[in-house]
This record gives structure tokens, sequence and C-alpha cells, in this order.
């Protein structure tokens, strides 16, 4: 049995769950996810508790337990309690600012970057190098997160550009570091 699988997603207050065949609707404070699961994996809610069962134990059916049950646990602490991801701006003259519902961001191009919020992905400018990203939506959150950072990747040598707050980067000797 898988060890994530097998346990049971607690249902907290005022979350509500609709299970029809294999697609889960969670509805919360913070919004509503719907997402469909494969056909093979048993969901059932039972005593405010969703259980995620499987039908065998042949390879696909043990690779879809875990994935399934987190999946559906992503969702339930979504719409409680959201998902967020900080990103970090180095580099002299590198800022961002809020505009209404987008961000202004200035990276060292001719241009300002703007990146625009979504109906479901929330963007917060705390400081002039740091953005916060939240949104219920865990995948939808990190892939929002890569994008931005796309949009100026850091550098090995001095570090500049976007990078996660709790990523390192590994830095590189220019020139002048070549040794005989």
């Amino acid at each position: 049995m898988s060890r994530i699988g097998r346990k049971p997603i607690a249902v907290p207050a005022g979350v509500e769950v609709k299970i029809e065949g294999n697609t889960v609707t969670v509805k919360g404070p913070k919004g509503t996810l719907t997402k469909s699961f494969h056909p093979d994996m048993k969901i059932a809610m039972e005593n405010g508790e969703i259980t995620v069962t499987r039908p065998s134990d042949n390879k696909e059916h043990r690779s879809l337990h875990g994935l399934t049950r987190t999946l559906v646990s992503n969702m339930v602490v979504g719409v409680t309690e959201g998902f967020q991801k900080e990103l970090e701006i180095n580099g002299v003259g590198y800022r961002a600012a809020k505009q209404g519902t987008s961000a202004n961001l200035t990276l060292g191009f001719s241009h300002p970057v703007i990146i625009e919020e979504t109906e479901d992905i929330k963007i917060d400018v705390p400081a002039p190098n740091k953005i916060v990203i939240s949104g219920p939506d865990k995948q939808k959150v990190g892939q929002f997160a890569a994008e931005v950072r796309e949009k100026r990747p850091p550098e090995p040598y001095k570090g500049k550009g976007i990078k996660y707050v709790d990523e390192v980067i590994i830095r590189k000797e220019g020139k002048a570091g070549k040794g005989k």
C-alpha cells in the first residue's frame, strides 16, 4: 500500500467537497477548484474525510494512488490557506512596482516588463526587490512564478536576475579566475 495514498484527507469546516464519479469539486473561502482524476482511482467521502483507493497492485495503479491523494489534498489546502511563491530580484537598477492589477518590472531592458494578474493568481510587491505570487491552485501558482522568473533568469557570474527566495545560484568565476 502506498504510504501517502492510504492516508485520509481531513476536510476542514467551511469546505464543501462534491465527488461525481472521478471529478472532485472543492469549494472554500479562497475559491473553487475542480479536477478530474484517472477513472480507476476510487475517491470517496465519509465522516468528514476523503479517502483514495486503488483497484489493484499493478504498477500504474500504485503510481496513481499517491499522486491522486496528493492532488486532492492540495485542492483542499488551496481553497483554505492558498499557495504562494516568493521571488527575489537582484541587480543594480532591477526593481518591481505594483500598478493596479499588474506588476511593472524594470529588468535592464530598454522597456519595462508588465505582468498582469489573472482571476485566480494575485501578485503582491511588498518591496522593490520582492514579488509574491499567490492563489488557490498550486500548479497554476508554480507555473506563473516560473513564467515571471523566465523574464530574466539569474546569471551565474554576478547573480543578477529573478530567482526564487529559497533558490541557490551556483556562482562561477570570471576570466580572471583562470589558472595555469
